[in-house]
């Protein structure tokens, strides 16, 4: 919509995604705390309904012919507000629905069903933009939110709210929001991967926010292959949610988040690398890596994180995790926008792909690649040992050591 339609800058393009992600730096960790108060699935088709509306007012605006780069940069903005509670929601709601041995696969099937929707979405989009233009496309991301408000309401299973003592205080927002901070930041295997995923957010993403830009004015791409570049490239990311759980019991917990670290953290040089008079098979490598690697790194960490945190941190760890990985993203887009425009695009994709070349090895040495299999949870103060200490606590030792892989069948 801003490079067809609006013919924004790099600088300005680039803006979009700071805008998108700029949110989870403000309001991710006081999103936390709410949402270890409140109902999650409330929260979910709040969410999800708020998000449609907002994407509904840029077709309709553009219709009038009133539509301009800063409607869609609040737009941007306001969707990334209710995306930072939805996420911390969903990733907090699903321990209440399975059992924690069974977080690797259910997740694996959300993200089976994430990557699907990957596929089919650009492919659809660029055969949309094509027949009816940019704007009229995005009515189909309103009604796809819909849908998924429609599917949330439907969910029935009983949540259970943490209960505070018969007359303790009401929990302040701060200690509750330092409480998920360190807990996160004392813990070896959270401190790892937040520190990881946000370095290589952080120059995957000043790549990836000019890469539409990059495939349009020096590739030269059509919009249909540009669509063909992210629905192929993502077949990667069902391949990895597929795999994930049998690679996990194959290789251990640790090592599988090592290796896909690793996957992600070097596909990225092929973008830049692509020969201009045929670039197709280098960019739909690199994504398809980056995807197969990024979606069986995510469902792997993402069902530690769960497995070992106390039910009633669950949200705060989630916000935390989120504050500290996407927090970068904006970093990361600013400076690709800037790097392009001082420079130029291919050079802005290099200097992001080269830094995250070694983003890997700050999981690789550590404790995480002794870690065969999920832990037992960590032992953590009861809610008024925590507010008593103003939430300032850190992780008690875990309950047993990790044990040797289980067999294929267990």
């Amino acid at each position: 919509m801003a490079a067809i339609a609006l013919h924004a800058s790099p600088i300005v393009f680039s803006l979009l995604g700071v805008f998108g992600f700029l949110p989870f730096m403000i309001f991710a960790l006081p999103a936390g705390a709410w949402v270890d108060r409140m109902r999650r699935r409330r929260i979910l088709i709040a969410g999800d309904a708020a998000r449609a509306i907002l994407l509904a007012t840029i077709p309709v605006a553009y219709a009038f012919g009133v539509l301009t780069i800063w409607q869609l940069l609040v737009v941007q903005f306001v969707v990334g507000i209710f995306t930072v509670f939805f996420d911390v929601a969903y990733q907090s709601y699903l321990p209440q629905l399975v059992h924690r041995d069974h977080l690797i696969e259910s997740n694996s099937k959300l993200q089976l069903t994430v990557s699907v929707a990957q596929v089919a979405g650009p492919g659809m989009a660029g055969g949309l933009i094509a027949a009816i233009t940019a704007p009229y496309a995005i009515v189909a991301d309103a009604i796809s939110f819909v849908v998924s408000t429609i599917f949330l309401i439907r969910i029935r299973t009983a949540e259970h709210l943490p209960q505070r003592a018969e007359g303790a205080p009401k929990p302040r927002m701060w200690p509750e929001v330092k409480e998920g901070l360190n807990w996160v930041v004392h813990n070896p295997y959270l401190r790892r991967i937040a520190v990881c995923t946000g370095t290589s957010n952080l120059f995957g993403s000043l790549g990836f926010a000019i890469f539409v830009l990059y495939a349009l004015r020096s590739l030269h791409l059509p919009p249909w292959e540009i669509g063909l570049v992210f629905g192929a490239g993502s077949v990667g990311a069902i391949i990895g949610a597929l795999l994930v759980n049998r690679i996990q019991k194959t290789i251990g917990v640790g090592p599988a988040i090592i290796v896909m670290a690793l996957l992600v953290s070097t596909a990225g040089i092929l973008v830049p690398l692509a020969p201009r008079p045929f670039p197709l098979p280098l960019l739909i490598a690199s994504f398809f890596v980056t995807q197969f690697g990024g979606v069986a790194y995510n469902i792997t960490q993402v069902s530690l994180r769960q497995a070992i945190t106390p039910e009633r941190l669950q949200g705060r760890m989630n916000a935390a995790m989120r504050w500290i990985v996407w927090g970068t993203i904006p970093l990361g887009t600013l400076a690709g926008g800037a790097l392009a425009t001082a420079f130029t695009l291919r050079t802005a994709l290099f200097v992001g792909a080269i830094g995250c070349m070694p983003t890997f090895l700050l999981v690789a040495f550590s404790p995480l690649r002794n870690l065969r299999e999920m832990p037992a949870p960590i032992t953590s103060p009861t809610q008024a040992q925590a507010e008593m200490e103003g939430g300032l606590i850190e992780p008690a030792p875990m309950i047993t050591e990790p044990g040797p892989p289980a067999p294929e069948d267990a």
